[in-house]
């Protein structure tokens, strides 16, 4: 897979790069496997300069070692009982989820397609085939457990690539900083079982490797771009988190076979909370759960690789601007 081209020299489809796992399921056990996905260290002694050809190495390195092998075909997904079930099938989320995984697949590989240098496509071409995973994964549950979904659109090949990944990447980055947190809150409250929460972990390490992935080919990408091209390629950047935050405020609207109407909420990750417990959600406690998790999740991964700032750095400056609201507040009611 870490070519993208085929025999005769032309370029693979889609399908062919999702057709086979990029590295053969061995004998290995499921904690090694496990461990080994949560764990990664760069050889190389000393700093790793962002931009480097050690950086890079390193950061393609990292994606390929740290592969989970399991397979949604054979998911065992858990029997439940009928509250959990309606907790599950009323979660508005499971159409633009399995959405955004077709259209992820799409951009990453269509990116992947235009890269020159073989190790950083071969590491965006198994984001790609592992965000067709996603998809799959989701698919099968939400089949197994009968919930209903709108008809997927078709998807098509960005024209404009990089932006499409660029869309993609920190779409990712700040879906998943709040993600980490609702999952684990929804452990704390056991409101799902055990073996959902199992079943689901695996991925949610996989997303993961995907912004660690997406942060450091950024940093890689920015260090080894001309001067000349700077200046556009983060006014592009400006525009995709205005293009994301504007989409985060909006609704989308769809419609199922039967004709009824599905609304949900582009930023399911966080209007999610309400979802996971019943009990009310403090958001300075939401923010630093996802804090804690998101290093908790990163933590075994080589610490010269650059971690995703941007949602983290948001979070620590909701959670101060709260306090200090609710300080002043307090103040304010004592006078």
């Amino acid at each position: 897979m870490s070519d993208v081209k085929n025999a005769k020299g032309g370029k693979k489809t889609l399908a062919d790069i999702y057709s086979h796992l990029p590295d053969k399921p061995s004998d290995r056990t499921l904690e090694q496997v496990d461990y080994e996905a949560r764990h990664w260290s760069s050889p190389v002694k000393g700093p790793i300069k962002p931009g480097s050809v050690e950086h890079k190495k390193a950061m393609a390195d990292m994606f390929r070692e740290t592969f989970n092998p399991y397979k949604p075909s054979v998911i065992p997904w858990p029997d439940l009982d009928p509250d959990t079930l309606h907790r599950i099938t009323s979660l508005p989320i499971w159409d633009i989820a399995v959405q955004t995984e077709g259209k992820a697949r799409l951009r990453m590989a269509a990116y992947a397609e235009v890269i020159d240098d073989p190790d950083v496509r071969d590491a965006i071409s198994r984001n790609a085939w592992e965000e067709n995973r996603h998809k799959e994964v989701l698919s099968r549950m939400v089949e197994h457990y009968n919930i209903p979904l709108a008809p997927e659109p078709p998807y098509k090949e960005p024209r404009d690539t990089e932006w499409a990944y660029l869309v993609t990447g920190f779409s990712e980055c700040w879906d998943s900083f709040f993600a980490f947190g609702l999952f684990a809150l929804a452990e704390q409250a056991h409101l799902f079982p055990p073996e959902l929460i199992e079943t689901f972990e695996p991925v949610m390490q996989e997303e993961c490797r995907h912004i660690l992935l997406f942060a450091n080919w950024l940093a890689y990408h920015r260090a080894n771009m001309p001067l000349w091209k700077r200046p556009l390629f983060e006014a592009r950047v400006v525009g995709v988190l205005f293009f994301l935050l504007y989409e985060r405020l909006s609704l989308v609207r769809s419609f199922d076979d039967q004709g009824v109407e599905h609304t949900q909420d582009n930023n399911f990750t966080v209007t999610g909370a309400r979802s996971m417990t019943d009990q009310d959600i403090d958001f300075v406690n939401l923010m630093e759960l996802c804090l804690r998790e998101n290093e908790r999740r990163f933590a075994g991964y080589d610490a010269r690789l650059l971690r995703p700032q941007m949602a983290p750095f948001a979070a620590r400056l909701a959670i101060g601007g709260v306090k200090l609201w609710k300080r002043f507040r307090g103040q304010k009611a004592a006078v």
